[in-house]
């Protein structure tokens, strides 16, 4: 399926063997008994492997599946607490923010306000300062506590 008349190509040790005509290319990789395989089509001129197609194949498709598989691993936890919420369910909701942190998954801390509670949001701030505080051998904050809505927030992502 390769149409440039001339490849640059890759042996199967991975040395470079040179620019060729696509036909001495071909024929060098049926001499060794493996397959050649274009791995860069849009470099001039298009860089081609001896290689076994299969494994090609085979290493792409894991390559692709690990690189999506990382990708949700970088999600974000939020745990909620209240305002009022006791000193001992604070550090049962601290426990779990440990445990994300060292998945290592960034967390976003809120503390949500029912009724009136809003109109009192320092009650909040002393609450996500106090978790901060407990968590904080562990975890960096990322800005200060922002308000969205009834709500106050901030996130946490682990220390290196």
């Amino acid at each position: 399926m390769i149409r440039a008349p001339q490849v640059r190509v890759v042996g199967a040790d991975g040395h470079q063997l040179g620019i060729m005509s696509l036909q001495e290319a071909v024929r060098a990789a049926q001499q060794q008994g493996l397959d050649l395989v274009e791995v860069a089509p849009s470099a001039q001129p298009p860089v081609c492997r001896i290689t076994n197609f299969d494994k090609f194949r085979y290493a792409q498709k894991k390559k692709t599946h690990d690189a999506h598989r990382k990708t949700g691993a970088g999600g974000v936890k939020e745990v909620k607490v209240r305002a009022r919420t006791e000193r001992h369910d604070i550090e049962f909701k601290v426990r779990h923010i440990r445990r994300f942190l060292g998945e290592g998954q960034r967390v976003k801390l809120s503390v949500f306000f029912r009724g009136r509670e809003i109109t009192h949001p320092e009650l909040g701030q002393v609450v996500l300062q106090q978790i901060v505080q407990l968590v904080n051998d562990v975890a960096q904050t990322d800005g200060g506590a922002r308000m969205e809505g009834r709500s106050m927030s901030v996130m946490l992502t682990p220390r290196a």
